[in-house]
C-alpha cells in the first residue's frame, strides 16, 4: 500500500448524516482548484521566489506561553519532532515551500497532520502532509460540526476530515465565506492579468523588432535584364565581397546600383518596462531591488513588514489552532511560533547594538553571539549565559539599597 493511501486510510473516516455546509450567499460550498494559470510570467514566478524563499528561512517551534515569557518545548515532544521533519520525504524547509506554492497559486494550502491515538483519546502526532485536493467541499453534520471532503484526480473517493483537523491557509480572504482568493475560491487575478497582457506584447514588439533588424537592409539593383542563373551568381559574388571586406565599403561598377532599405524601428523604453515589472511586482508586496538582491537593511526591513510578517502570524495561528486543542493553547498557553531568526537582515552595527542591549540581562547564550556573526559556536561555550552584577530583580532594588536582610 502506497503512503498516500495509507494516509487516507489514516485520517478519513464514514460519516454518516452529513449535508452542505450553510453559505451566507446560498450557494453550495464545492470549489475546484480550475483556474488561469498567472505563473507562467517570468517576473510573477520570480516574485513569487522572493517570499518563500524567506519564508523557507522559518524556524517552527513548539513553546509555551507562561506570564509573558515563552518556554521552548524540548526533550521528546511529538509536535516539536514533526516541525524538525514534517514528513518521509520533506524537510522543513521544502515543506514551507511546498505549502507556498499552494498559498501563492490556488490561494488555498492545505495540510493535514496525522496521528496515532491512545486509549482515551491522546494524540501523539506522526507528519504533516501538505496535500493538492482537485475537489473541495464542505459538509456539516446533525450537530453543526464542520467537514471538509478532498476529491483527488488519482482517487475516486473522497477524502472527509473534520475541519478541525486540516490545516487551512487562505490567501486574500474574505470574497468567500471559507476559501481564500475570489468569489467560488478561485484566484481572483483579473487586475494583474490585464498587465500580464500587456508585458507579454511588449516583449513580442521587441522580439519582433530584433528580428525586423536581422531582415533585408537593402537591395542591389542591376541596369540591364539578366537570367535567373546570373541573378544568383551575382547575389553570390556581392554576399563574397560583403564578407571579406575590412573597411566596410563595397566597390561596385556601373552596371549595379545599391538601394538601402531604411526603418524606423520603435523600441520600448527603460522607464515603461520598469514600470510595467514593478506593477506586477507591487501584486505580491515585492520591489525591484529585493527582486535583484540589491537592498539597502531599510528596504528589506519594509518587504519584511508588508510581504511576510503577516504570513508568519497567520501561519503561527492555523498551527496552533489544529495543532493543540483549546484548553491547551487557551488554558495552558501551548503555541506554534514560527521564529525569524535566519532572516539575516541586520547590519553589523546593529547586531552589536543588539547583543549590548541583550547580553547584560543574560538573554543571550555566548553561542548565540558566536552565530549571529556567522562563527561556529564552541562546545566549550555549550549553555553558557553571563549577566552583569549591575542588574539585579526590580522587586528588589529596595532591598539591596538599603541593606535591609528582613526584607524577602
Amino acid at each position: 500500500m502506497g503512503w498516500f493511501r495509507q494516509l487516507k486510510n489514516t485520517l478519513s473516516k464514514n460519516h454518516s448524516g452529513l449535508t452542505y455546509a450553510d453559505v451566507m450567499s446560498g450557494r453550495t460550498p464545492i470549489y475546484t482548484a480550475f483556474g488561469r494559470d498567472v505563473y507562467a510570467s517570468d517576473v510573477v514566478t520570480q516574485a513569487m521566489s522572493c517570499v518563500t524563499n524567506e519564508m523557507r528561512k522559518l524556524a517552527p517551534i513548539h513553546i509555551v506561553a507562561k506570564d509573558g515569557d515563552f518556554i521552548p518545548v524540548g526533550g521528546g515532544d511529538d509536535i516539536q519532532r514533526i516541525l524538525n521533519r514534517p514528513n518521509h520525504y520533506m524537510t522543513t524547509s521544502d515543506f514551507l515551500g511546498a505549502v507556498m506554492y499552494q498559498y501563492f497559486s490556488k490561494c488555498n494550502a492545505w495540510v493535514v497532520p496525522t496521528y496515532r491515538e491512545d486509549s482515551v483519546g491522546r494524540r501523539t502526532y506522526t507528519g504533516l502532509y501538505p496535500i493538492r485536493p482537485s475537489n473541495t467541499t464542505f459538509v456539516e453534520d446533525k450537530t453543526g460540526a464542520l467537514f471538509v471532503q478532498f476529491r483527488f484526480s488519482a482517487d475516486e473517493q473522497p477524502w472527509t476530515i473534520p475541519y478541525s483537523d486540516v490545516i487551512h491557509l487562505r490567501r486574500n480572504y474574505g470574497a468567500d465565506e471559507y476559501m481564500g482568493g475570489g468569489p467560488g475560491g478561485l484566484p481572483d487575478d483579473r487586475g494583474l492579468l490585464s498587465t500580464l497582457e500587456i508585458n507579454h506584447q511588449m516583449l513580442q514588439g521587441i522580439g519582433k523588432s530584433m528580428k525586423a533588424s536581422q531582415a533585408i537592409n537593402g537591395i542591389v539593383k542591376y541596369g540591364s535584364i539578366i537570367g535567373k542563373e546570373q541573378t544568383m551568381q551575382a547575389m553570390r559574388e556581392w554576399e563574397e565581397k560583403l564578407q571579406n571586406n575590412q573597411s566596410g565599403i563595397v566597390h561596385m561598377d556601373l552596371q549595379g546600383e545599391y538601394i538601402p532599405v531604411g526603418r524606423d524601428l520603435k523600441m520600448v523604453d527603460a522607464e515603461t518596462l520598469r514600470f510595467i515589472d514593478e506593477k506586477i511586482l507591487r501584486h505580491f508586496g515585492v520591489s525591484l531591488p529585493i527582486l535583484t538582491g540589491d537592498y539597502t537593511v531599510e528596504q528589506y526591513a519594509a518587504f519584511y513588514q508588508q510581504s511576510i510578517e503577516d504570513k508568519i502570524i497567520q501561519f503561527s495561528q492555523e498551527f496552533t489552532r489544529v495543532l493543540f486543542t483549546e484548553t491547551e493553547s487557551e488554558s495552558y498557553g501551548h503555541r506554534i511560533q514560527f521564529l525569524t531568526k535566519e532572516l539575516k537582515f541586520l547590519t553589523v552595527d546593529q547586531k552589536i547594538g543588539m547583543i549590548n542591549l541583550l547580553a547584560p540581562t543574560g538573554a543571550m547564550y555566548e553561542n548565540e553571539k558566536r552565530m549571529a556573526f556567522g562563527m561556529h559556536p564552541l562546545p566549550e561555550l555549550n549553555g553558557k549565559r553571563f549577566i552583569s552584577l549591575n542588574w539585579i530583580e526590580a522587586d528588589k532594588a529596595t532591598e539591596y539599597q538599603l541593606g535591609d536582610g528582613s526584607q524577602k
